[in-house]
């Protein structure tokens, strides 16, 4: 186990489901949260959103839109737009994000948290994802933005890669914390982290061992994908994401520590959806779409490492508790079928389709209709 020791609840859980005859075929989980989850915007935003808010109920949506958002006015409108496609789930709760850049300014950012517009501002290294380009540089142009943020306890969302094309990109992340994490958090100790959509075992360390303000995401995708699915017996560019999924050492290290109950882990499912003729193309672009399927998915890795007991804490509880939220005050309940069950291969926009991840194995677990 990653984490400390094993609560007195959890405790009851296990040895009570050790000592039942049959296998577990129901689930009743405090509602999840998505800490990581691109909603982009228009016919995109139009057509997902009902994905995400069927399943969860809060959300941090992804500021790097084109224009990023950057402001509080921008968070704010970007919110009332995100709202306006959720008439039918009212008890959604977008939370909102600002994009970090040099210019940002430390007096808005403050006045956006106090206000409850934002939960949090998004670090991208300028050049390391999509819309990227407006990101940070300069790390010392930022210094009284994070100086503000720490001061406050409003935390920072990491992209976690350096830029620097000399480094192989399957590095990119492990030489991110060598050579921006760690003084970032050096100088500013009092910060609190997330390192956004962990993939490598070297980040898996780093978080387990930072402390309590110091905490990462795990998407979906990268519990399924090692490099050689994006790669082997041909280029699959539905597969293809940044962070780029890592060797299957990393791939394993990420199970372990999503179905450990180290609190330092939570769910950022980075879904990224991508019209098929972007995705699809010379140039195709990096990100995955899980919203759909997520939490059978979920369901069935935590099934196969005998840690179903650890599934609410991942999706409902550690993150709440690090952004100082709550959790949910209702419930979903996953259901195991007999038989495999069968998704959409894509979701249709008003300008095309976009291809749902397909995580490679049968898929039982389903969730039941939100009331």
């Amino acid at each position: 186990m990653l984490g400390g020791a094993a609560d007195p609840d959890e405790i009851e859980f296990m040895e009570h489901n050790m000592a039942a005859a049959e296998p577990i075929t129901s689930l009743t989980l405090r509602r999840p949260d998505d800490w990581h989850l691109h909603l982009r915007d228009g016919a995109m935003l139009a057509a997902v959103v009902a994905d995400t808010a069927q399943h969860f109920g809060r959300a941090i949506v992804m500021p790097n839109l084109v224009p990023p958002v950057v402001t509080r006015a921008d968070a704010s409108a970007y919110r009332e737009r995100i709202l306006a496609h959720c008439i039918g789930y009212p008890k959604f709760q977008p939370l909102m994000t600002l994009y970090l850049t040099e210019t940002t300014d430390a007096s808005d950012v403050v006045a956006a948290a106090q206000a409850g517009i934002i939960h949090a501002v998004k670090l991208y290294p300028a050049g390391a994802t999509t819309n990227s380009a407006s990101g940070v540089r300069d790390f010392d142009k930022v210094r009284p933005v994070l100086d503000a943020m720490a001061e406050i306890g409003l935390p920072l969302c990491v992209h976690g890669e350096v830029t620097d094309p000399s480094v192989d990109i399957f590095d990119r992340e492990a030489v991110f914390i060598d050579r921006v994490l760690t003084p970032l958090r050096a100088a500013v100790p009092d910060l609190k982290v997330i390192l956004e959509h962990v993939t490598t075992a070297d980040g898996v360390d780093f978080v387990r061992d930072a402390g309590s303000n110091m905490a990462a995401t795990i998407t979906t995708h990268h519990l399924f994908i090692n490099r050689n699915h994006i790669l082997a017996g041909g280029i699959q560019p539905h597969y293809y994401c940044l962070p780029v999924a890592k060797r299957e050492r990393h791939r394993l290290a990420l199970v372990a520590a999503a179905t450990s109950g180290a609190r330092q882990f939570f769910l950022g499912t980075d879904s990224a959806p991508h019209l098929d003729t972007d995705k699809q193309s010379a140039c195709g672009c990096a990100g995955i779409y899980t919203a759909p399927n997520t939490l059978s998915c979920l369901a069935h890795v935590f099934e196969a490492e005998s840690a179903l007991h650890q599934l609410e804490a991942f999706t409902s509880l550690h993150g709440a508790a690090f952004y100082g939220l709550p959790p949910a005050d209702d419930t979903i309940t996953l259901v195991k079928r007999d038989e495999a069950l069968v998704f959409p291969v894509s979701r249709a926009t008003a300008n095309g389709e976009v291809t749902i991840f397909d995580c490679g194995v049968p898929l039982y677990w389903e969730v039941e209709p939100r009331p």
